[in-house]
């Protein structure tokens, strides 16, 4: 199946049914009065987030979507039925804006999310709302109200812990393949990753993270070169990016610590918070270098490199360092997500304090039951 990240729709609610202006009419009873029912409500268009979708292909070719209209009132006090409501599934991770004003109305971060994004209009009423003691035979109704129409843009942005960086060929895919039990493609030349691919690292029976793999970066990538560019965007949302570097590229000529600095440089011009995230270098395929010139070639890169943070070494293909690597990733996941936790918790007391009702009542404004008139008990 081919994935697609971004596709454009329309989507129009049902329009509300028509109010309906009639009298009753019945064998030996005249002047029987109105008796027209009321329009039912136009169906309404909502956004849900499902775990089993992972590409927004159904919306690639049907670009227009368009819920049920509300039936017209009848007569003998007679609703119209309200039209039914149209969910559209989409992955989770998906975010919906208005491509008119440019708003974001809905992120669907959440499996079962769901979002109303076109409202149905209300139905119209009937002449039974209209008699009084002066006009005992309204001829008046209303018309339904049109459904809410809009022209949406759909991203998606896929949910994962830890984000891969590196240039094409510098392990991983292979690096992936070995910490889960993701299938990307792995060969022997530059850009076998074509989409991103999600991979579950399972460190301990209880205890897991979402590792994602995009398309390798080149240099001049946020200026549209290559591919990565496309998929930078799918980083968005991970908590920490993984730099692997290749220190036994295939051409000798190849300066490992240009390459390293290339994409961290596509990182700061792509987008300023991506480039703030936590970044830790990981030196793979140091199984093609001699056991005796590891060491010299691993100090002399973080020498020209002067990289800040966490340094892990590693040969993905064997699987050696990856396991010290994937725990170390899953204390960081573990703590960003205790900190997330705590974060929305004080926001849910601050909301519930500010929704707290006012406790300044005066003497006045109490009313004691038995001062109350029995009529109005």
């Amino acid at each position: 199946m081919k994935f697609f990240d971004e596709a454009r729709i329309e989507v129009i609610a049902g329009d509300g049914g028509n109010g309906m202006a009639s009298f009753r009419r019945e064998k030996f009873i005249p002047k029987g009065g109105p008796d027209g029912g009321d329009g039912g409500r136009g169906g309404s268009i909502y956004a849900i987030a499902d775990r089993n979708l992972n590409t927004l292909i159904d919306f690639r070719y049907t670009r227009k979507f368009r819920a049920e209209r509300g039936e017209n009132g009848g007569s003998k006090d007679r609703y119209g039925k309200g039209g039914e409501d149209k969910l559209l599934r989409m992955p989770v991770g998906t975010m919906i804006r208005d491509e008119d004003s440019g708003e974001l109305l809905a992120d669907l971060d959440e499996d079962g999310k769901r979002v109303l994004i076109a409202r149905g209009g209300r139905g119209g009423l009937g002449n039974i709302h209209f008699k009084s003691s002066v006009n005992r035979a309204p001829r008046k109704r209303t018309m339904g109200k049109e459904g809410e129409r809009y022209n949406l843009q759909l991203e998606l942005k896929v949910l994962a812990d830890v984000g891969l960086l590196g240039m094409p060929n510098a392990g991983k895919s292979t690096f992936i393949r070995a910490i889960s039990a993701a299938k990307p493609k792995v060969a022997d030349y530059p850009f076998t990753t074509l989409q991103p691919n999600l991979g579950v690292v399972r460190t301990r029976e209880e205890k897991s993270f979402v590792v994602a793999d995009i398309p390798g970066l080149i240099e001049g990538a946020a200026d549209g070169a290559g591919l990565g560019h496309r998929f930078l965007k799918h980083l968005a949302r991970t908590n920490l990016l993984l730099h692997l570097v290749d220190m036994a590229p295939f051409d000798p000529e190849t300066d490992p610590v240009q390459e390293a600095r290339a994409i961290v440089e596509e990182l700061r011009k792509y987008d300023e918070a991506l480039f703030e995230k936590p970044r830790w270098l990981v030196l793979n395929k140091l199984d093609l270098i001699d056991v005796d010139e590891q060491d010299a070639r691993v100090e002399a890169f973080l020498a020209a490199f002067e990289h800040e943070g966490p340094v892990f070494r590693i040969a993905a293909i064997s699987g050696e360092g990856c396991g010290e690597l994937c725990e170390a990733v899953q204390l960081h996941v573990d703590q960003a997500r205790a900190q997330l936790l705590e974060t929305r918790m004080s926001e849910a007391a601050d909301a519930a304090l500010d929704n707290e009702p006012d406790d300044d009542f005066t003497d006045d404004d109490w009313v004691d039951m038995d001062d109350e008139a029995p009529e109005a008990r």
